[in-house]
């Protein structure tokens, strides 16, 4: 059995169902045997009923969904519940397709406690999970191995000079597609808004804002070997707006996959050289697995890279259109992948017992 998560307690937790929901009926239509794990926003599992739709999650849990417990130790893994007289039935996953955007889905958390469940998954391991979501680590690491990107500081209230003149873009330093993002003036417009932007409760980045630069994105995907899809340029739904907004990103019915855009972008052939370049580079600094979408900022003469995102909107599957690859194909290999190469196996070597039987008593080290 396969089982699709989605949702979850993040600011994405919509679009994550969106996604989780493409994959799920894909799977479905294929005849898999295939089971939607949703995580609710208030951090529950349930399994949802098959052919469930989009508007089911409006008031919360769906009809028919059934709850499901996510243990750890010797029987671990999910587990139906019973109830008072029956026995709780373990799933059989095989592995589970992350289809969690943002917040602990996408962070690391929830790939740390499948690590621990024993539970296979697709998509990043908890450190390149990790990397991914910090866009200061992210941005610090590419810096460093001296591939082009604009220059990034932390906010914080202490904060007198960021390095780079103003405007300035502010972007919650954990968190992804456009969520929570502010374009200011000045630096003491950018401070004021610590206090008043919720999404920058855990920290705020600052890059300076570049107008004259557009989004050019490419996914790449790591399994059967490191592909890239077609470069794709989006497109903001209204000039009015400062950069590439949630609603550009994902507001028309099936997330990415209905955004407007340009695809593959009608770019110079040098251009689209430099962007797969920098984008194989990235793939092997951000330690890729599964598939993940890098994002750049350019004009004419510049380009710079952004960030990744490495669980995608839609897994990226409109963007796989040359060579196309349909995208029962994709989840296929997502699974074989989770399955053939786990993100984590834990191991006790070294831990023979030497150090604790030359250890002296406890009370000794206390004394």
């Amino acid at each position: 059995m396969i089982g699709v998560v989605f949702g979850g307690p993040s600011p994405e937790h919509d679009i994550s169902i969106l996604t989780g929901l493409l994959a799920l009926r894909e799977l479905e239509q294929a005849g898999s045997d295939v089971i939607g794990l949703y995580w609710t926003k208030s951090g529950v599992f349930v399994s949802v009923p098959r052919g469930v739709e989009a508007e089911a999650f409006v008031d919360g849990v769906p009809a028919g969904s059934e709850q499901l417990e996510l243990r750890l130790g010797e029987s671990r893994g999910f587990f139906q519940l019973a109830g008072r007289f029956g026995k709780d039935k373990a799933l059989p996953l095989e592995a589970v397709v992350m289809a969690t955007h943002g917040g602990p889905g996408e962070d690391g958390t929830l790939q740390g406690l499948f690590d621990a469940a024993g539970i296979a998954y697709t998509g990043p391991n908890v450190a390149s999970a990790s990397l991914g979501m910090d866009k200061l680590a992210f941005g610090s690491a590419i810096i460093a191995a001296g591939l082009p990107s604009l220059p990034r500081a932390l906010l914080t209230t202490t904060t007198n000079d960021l390095g780079f003149a103003g405007p300035y873009i502010c972007k919650p330093r954990f968190g992804g597609s456009s969520i929570g993002i502010d374009v200011v003036s000045d630096l003491a417009t950018a401070k004021a808004r610590l206090a008043t932007n919720v999404h920058f409760a855990r920290g705020c980045v600052v890059e300076p804002y570049r107008p004259d630069l557009y989004d050019i994105q490419v996914a790449v995907r790591s399994f059967p070997s490191v592909t890239l899809s077609a470069i794709e340029k989006p497109i903001r739904r209204s000039s009015d707006t400062e950069i590439l907004d949630y609603r550009d990103k994902y507001v028309g019915g099936e997330g990415m996959v209905s955004a407007p855009r340009e695809l593959p972008a009608n770019i110079p052939a040098e251009r689209a050289e430099q962007i797969r370049s920098l984008a194989y580079a990235v793939a092997e600094i951000a330690g890729v697995r599964g598939v993940a979408r890098i994002d750049f900022l350019a004009n004419d003469t510049e380009l710079y890279i952004n960030e990744i995102n490495t669980i995608p909107g839609s897994l990226s599957k409109h963007l796989f259109v040359d060579p196309v690859i349909a995208f029962l194909s994709q989840l296929d290999d997502l699974i074989r992948e989770a399955k053939e190469r786990p993100a984590f196996v834990y191991s006790t070597a070294g831990a023979d017992g030497l150090v604790l039987r030359s250890a002296t008593s406890i009370a000794s080290k206390l004394a």
